[in-house]
């Protein structure tokens, strides 16, 4: 069976999306985290306050940041007295729901 100018246009159409198709899969892979860094958070990107990507020197700092927050005491806080207090003073934070 010859190779005719058909089979091969045919074979160039379908081979040709092909190799695109799968570029674009292997740049999409590694570009993925560094372009979602500079996205806005309206468009889909990490929001301001997102902790840093593990593996680079600010999630280092982050974590030991964290890390000293979490071995620092917690500030004492005034309990209330009845159960009655205690009621009100967390009513009292509440938003109304309209």
């Amino acid at each position: 069976m010859p190779i005719t100018a058909r089979h091969l246009a045919l074979l160039l159409a379908v081979a040709l999306p092909a190799c695109g198709l799968g570029g674009c899969a292997s740049i999409n892979e590694k570009l993925a985290a560094g372009v979602s860094d500079t996205l806005p958070a309206w468009a889909g990107g990490l929001p301001a306050d997102a902790p840093p990507r593990p593996g680079t020197a600010k999630y280092d700092e982050f974590m030991r940041e964290r890390e000293r927050k979490r071995l620092e005491p917690a500030p004492a806080t005034a309990t209330p007295t009845t159960a009655t207090d205690a009621a009100s003073k967390s009513n009292a934070s509440l938003d109304p729901v309209h």
